[in-house]
């Protein structure tokens, strides 16, 4: 099986690390790291990743992958990046997201009617871009996956491995990265946090939502 995962600049890390390390453990997988062209390729914390293979040298995949971050919001108005998911998408075995990763697929077209999750910050965008949003850690839609927000993606990957090599290889996966959360705060999500730690974060993502939300209205004006 051939995995590709998408860099680019400004993406969540942690998106694409989590299941790249679940699903690099797969028998007889494949994983590649792509973007535009090879070369390092600098994360929004400022971690740097090095793309292995460019776009005009990447080969049909199996499975392709579109980690979120604030760096989504150039991708969704790319027109290099929106027509190499295209391409790919008719062959894929499985189309995949984690976070806002989503979103850049809707602004491909390639979430009309179909259901799926993102990032809970961001989750009322999906419709916009055709998409049935579904609040969940792992939505499936035939062969579309999506993860919700950043250590979902985890749970995705791990899903992902059981429908690909069956629930014991994936059990033997979560047992080898002793993936066996228990956190010392039930503030995982809008539901669980405290009311005011929800309101903090609200505030501290305010201009980036309203610059999202003018984003996806361009968007989705182009989707028609």
């Amino acid at each position: 099986m051939l995995i590709g995962f998408l860099l680019f600049p400004r993406l969540t890390q942690l998106d694409m690390t989590g299941p790249f390390e679940v699903l690099s453990r797969l028998p007889g997988a494949t994983l590649r790291t792509v973007w535009k062209t090879a070369g390092p390729v600098r994360a929004d914390t400022g971690l740097t990743l090095l793309a292995d293979t460019g776009f005009a040298d990447c080969p049909q995949l199996d499975l392709l992958c579109v980690p979120g971050g604030p760096g989504v919001a150039a991708l969704m108005e790319d027109p290099e990046v929106l027509d190499f998911l295209r391409g790919q998408a008719p062959a894929l075995r499985y189309l995949t997201s984690v976070c806002t990763g989503s979103l850049v697929l809707g602004a491909a077209g390639l979430l009309r009617g179909k259901r799926a999750t993102t990032h809970w910050a961001s989750h009322d965008f999906l419709g916009a871009l055709g998409a049935i949003p579904e609040a969940s850690r792992v939505v499936r839609d035939g062969q579309l996956f999506t993860g919700g927000g950043v250590t979902a993606g985890i749970d995705f990957a791990l899903t992902i491995a059981a429908e690909i090599a069956g629930p014991e290889v994936a059990q033997a996966i979560q047992l080898q990265i002793e993936y066996a959360p228990a956190p010392p705060f039930s503030a995982g999500s809008p539901d669980s946090a405290p009311a005011s730690v929800l309101a903090a974060a609200r505030t501290r993502g305010a201009t980036m939502r309203q610059e999202r939300e003018a984003l996806v209205a361009r968007v989705a004006a182009g989707l028609g």
